[in-house]
C-alpha cells in the first residue's frame, strides 16, 4: 500500500474521526501526521493544494488526494485487514452510516454556532443562528439517547462518529450540559472513552 499523508489538525473532530479508523485498521503507523492550523478566515495553502474546500482532513495517497471524513474513513476501512467498520449489507450498514450522518450534522451545527461566537466579530453577531444551530444539536442528541441501546458491540463507523460529535461537545461547549437529561448516552459515551483509540485521539486542552 502506498504511503499516505494526512492533514489533520488534532482540534478537528472530523479528523479525529479519520484517525480512530486508521488505528482501528492497523493502518495509522502508514500514514505521515501532517498538523496543520487554519480556519474558515485563514486558510492553509498546503491543504489547498490537496483539498479544493480548503478544510481538514485531507489524505493525499499516490496519486490522488481524498476528502472529506467519510471518503477518507471509508478508504482506510477498504484497506483495513481486519474487521470492517463499515458494515457491507443490510441493516447494519445503512444503520452505522445513518448514525455517521447525524453525528455530523450535530458537528455541522456545533463548528456553525463555534464560528460564529469565536471568529465573528462581537457587533456582528448573530443570536438567533447560534441558536438555532444548538436547537439541531440538541434535536440529534434526543434521537442518540433513544437509539443508544443499538450501539452496543465493536465499533463501526457510526458510533465513531457519535463519540467524535460527544467529545467536540466536550471540547469546545463544556457549558452545555447534554448529559443531563441524556443518562443512557452518557454512560455509553464514559465507556467508549476507555476505547486505546479513542483515548489516543482525545483533543488537547482548550
Amino acid at each position: 500500500m502506498a504511503k499516505m499523508k494526512l492533514y489533520y489538525s488534532p482540534s478537528s473532530p472530523y479528523a479525529r474521526k479519520v484517525r480512530i479508523v486508521a488505528i482501528e485498521a492497523k493502518l495509522d503507523k502508514k500514514i505521515e501526521m501532517v498538523n496543520v492550523a487554519l480556519t474558515p478566515v485563514a486558510p492553509n495553502a498546503d491543504v489547498d493544494k490537496h483539498n479544493p474546500v480548503g478544510k481538514v482532513p485531507a489524505l493525499s495517497v499516490k496519486g490522488i488526494d481524498l476528502f472529506d471524513s467519510p471518503v477518507i474513513c471509508e478508504y482506510l476501512d477498504s484497506h483495513n485487514k481486519g474487521r470492517k467498520m463499515f458494515p457491507r449489507k443490510g441493516r447494519e450498514r445503512w444503520v452505522a452510516l445513518r448514525l455517521q450522518a447525524m453525528a455530523d450534522g450535530l458537528l455541522d451545527a456545533a463548528l456553525l454556532a463555534r464560528y460564529e461566537g469565536f471568529l465573528r466579530p462581537e457587533d456582528k453577531r448573530w443570536p438567533d443562528w447560534t441558536k438555532g444551530q444548538m436547537k439541531k444539536i440538541d434535536g440529534v442528541l434526543d434521537a442518540l439517547e433513544a437509539e443508544t441501546k443499538s450501539f452496543k458491540g465493536k465499533l463501526t463507523i457510526g458510533t465513531i462518529s457519535v463519540v467524535c460529535a460527544l467529545g467536540y461537545l466536550d471540547f469546545r461547549f463544556g457549558s452545555h450540559d447534554w448529559r443531563a437529561k441524556r443518562p443512557k448516552l452518557a454512560k455509553w459515551f464514559a465507556t467508549a472513552s476507555k476505547i486505546p483509540s479513542i483515548k489516543a485521539t482525545v483533543p488537547p486542552p482548550a
